[in-house]
């Protein structure tokens, strides 16, 4: 008669893949985008009012929108656009993982110590903004079983969250409707 194998040395199987609108390559979010042009008034002169450089960008499936006009080229306002775009997605949608180890293995290239580093210029800093709010509302607003996690300190994710104030301002007014108090 066999025995059953002891469970504890059976390997965790990986954390399945989580996909979350803000963690795609432009190319592959295209697919599900609008992307509209047009013209704006305001300072600029005569090249801004006479040419579409302004541009709109919608993620279809989420009603996410972002856009970008500032630029006098409709190619630096798409550019602009699209991580305008990718950080909207990051903050206003989630996409709840099927495993919350999916999310910490997103976080991971940038975790250093007991803090996350990433740039907010480096192209994958959505990623980990949508990983941590995610994470968030995996463990409900709660943010030191998000920190053990991610495996980082509860202060450094907040430092990491207070970067950026539109994610601070969501994570907060989450907490505020789930009935908890505002982070400080």
């Amino acid at each position: 008669m066999t025995e059953p194998p002891d469970p504890s040395s059976t390997p965790v199987p990986p954390a399945p893949p989580w996909q979350h609108p803000a963690a795609r390559e432009w190319e592959k979010l295209r697919g599900d985008c609008r992307i509209t042009t047009g013209r704006v008034k305001g300072p600029g002169g005569q090249h801004r009012n006479k040419v579409e450089t302004a541009v709109t960008i919608e993620h279809l499936p989420t009603g996410v929108r972002a856009s970008a006009s500032e630029r006098r080229s409709q190619a630096e306002n798409r550019r602009v656009a699209q991580r305008r775009l990718r950080r909207a997605l990051a903050i206003e949608h989630r996409e709840p993982p099927g495993d919350p180890r999916a999310l910490a293995a997103a976080v991971a290239p940038y975790r250093t110590g007991s803090g996350l580093r990433v740039s907010e210029d480096n192209p994958d800093f959505p990623t980990v903004l949508a990983a941590v709010l995610d994470l968030l509302a995996w463990h409900e607003q709660q943010i030191g079983p998000a920190a053990t996690q991610l495996e980082v300190s509860t202060g450094q994710l907040v430092r990491f969250l207070k970067r950026v104030p539109a994610a601070w301002e969501h994570v907060n007014r989450v907490r505020r409707q789930a009935g908890l108090h505002p982070l400080r």
